[in-house]
C-alpha cells in the first residue's frame, strides 16, 4: 500500500525536484501540496505548486494548499540561487485555483480523513505546521510522521553563519513544531552536504520530451549556473530530494535520538538548531535526526528516482 504524504514546501529549485519525484514514485500517494512563504514570497509560493503540478500533470493531481503571509519575515532571502521566480526564470505557469484553502486548512481535513497514516513531509519553513499545532491541535495527534529538511548539527549554516534558510525565515514556528508533540524527523545540513551533485547530473535526467524530463531540464541548468557564480561552487546538493528519500529509504540514513531547540531571538543566531548532546542532557529527546547516509547508495537511488518520473510523464 502506498504511503500517504502531504508535501509542505516554499517552492525553489531543490523543492521542485522532489515534488517531480514524488508525484510519479507508486511506493506515495501525494493527498496535498502545500504551500508556503520561505524562498519566495506566499503568493509566489501558491503560484509556483500550480505551476509545477500543471507542467507534470501526474496521474492524480494533488489537492493545493495557499500559502499565507508571515508578518515577521526576515529581508534576506537566498533568490540568487532560483531565481526572481523561484524556478530559474524558466517561464513555467499554473492555472489559478479559485477559492483555494490556507495550507494549514487542507491538512486539518486531510488528517481528519486519514488518521494516522500520513506523513507530513515539511521541505521549508515550519509556519504551517506552527499554525495548525495553534488552530487545529486536535488533529496534531493524528500526524503519522513529521519529516522535516533543514536545520543543522555542526554543518555551517546557509542563511547566516549558524542557521539553516528554513529555520532562520520562521525561527518561531521552528520551536514550536520541535516542541510539540509529533514523531519528528530531522535531515539536516550535516547530511545533504554528503549527497552533492556535478553537472554530469544533467547526462542522467529524464529526456526533455517528457514533462519531468522538461522541468528538470530548465532548472538544473540554472541551479549549476547560480552556484558557480555566487557561491564558487561546481556541487550542488538537493536538500529537499534527500529528505524525500529519507521518508522513502530511511534505512539509508544513519539516526540518533536527540534533544533540539531553535534559537528565536539571538541578534547573531536566529534560527539555530541546538541540541542537548552533554553527558548528562537535561532537555527532553523529541526527534531522531540523520547523522550519515550511505552517500554512493543514496545517490543512485536518487537519480533512479528522477529516471523514473520521466519514464511516467
Amino acid at each position: 500500500m502506498a504511503r500517504k504524504i502531504i508535501i509542505d514546501c516554499d517552492p525553489g529549485i531543490d523543492d521542485a525536484i522532489a515534488i517531480c519525484m514524488a508525484l510519479f514514485d507508486p511506493r506515495l500517494e501525494v493527498l496535498a501540496i502545500t504551500g508556503t512563504a520561505g524562498t519566495i514570497p506566499a503568493d509566489q509560493a501558491t503560484s509556483n505548486v500550480n505551476a509545477i503540478v500543471d507542467q507534470l500533470d501526474p496521474p492524480k493531481h494533488p489537492r493545493i494548499g495557499k500559502a499565507t503571509v508571515l508578518e515577521d519575515a526576515p529581508v534576506s532571502s537566498d533568490l540568487h540561487l532560483n531565481g526572481d521566480d523561484g524556478l530559474g526564470g524558466c517561464g513555467i505557469n499554473g492555472s489559478i485555483r479559485q477559492h483555494s484553502l490556507p495550507s494549514e486548512k487542507v491538512i486539518s481535513e486531510l488528517l481528519r480523513n486519514h488518521p494516522d497514516q500520513v506523513t507530513l513531509l515539511c521541505l521549508g519553513p515550519l509556519t504551517n505546521l506552527a499554525r495548525l499545532c495553534q488552530h487545529h491541535a486536535a488533529v496534531v495527534p493524528m500526524i503519522d510522521k513529521v519529516v522535516i529538511s533543514g536545520g543543522a548539527l555542526q554543518h555551517p549554516g546557509n542563511a547566516s553563519p549558524v542557521a539553516e534558510s528554513n529555520m532562520f525565515f520562521d525561527p518561531i514556528a521552528a520551536m514550536e513544531v520541535f516542541a510539540s508533540a509529533t514523531t519528528k524527523s530531522l535531515v539536516p545540513l550535516d547530511v545533504v552536504e554528503k549527497l552533492t551533485f556535478g553537472v554530469d547530473l544533467l547526462e542522467q535526467l529524464p529526456p526533455k520530451h517528457t514533462r519531468a524530463g522538461d522541468l528538470l531540464h530548465r532548472l538544473l541548468p540554472f541551479a549549476f549556473r547560480a552556484a558557480h557564480q555566487h557561491l564558487g561552487r561546481e556541487l550542488i546538493p538537493l536538500q529537499d530530494a534527500v529528505a524525500l528519500l529519507a521518508v522513502l529509504e530511511p534505512d539509508l540514513f544513519s539516526w540518533e535520538m536527540m534533544a533540539g531547540r531553535v534559537e528565536t531571538s539571538g541578534e547573531l543566531t536566529r534560527g539555530a538548531t541546538v541540541f542537548d548532546r552533554r553527558l548528562r542532557p537535561e532537555w527532553a529527546v523529541n526527534m531522531e535526526v540523520a547523522v550519515d547516509v550511505a552517500d554512493g547508495d543514496a545517490k543512485a537511488m536518487l537519480i533512479r528516482s528522477l529516471r523514473y518520473a520521466g519514464q511516467q510523464s
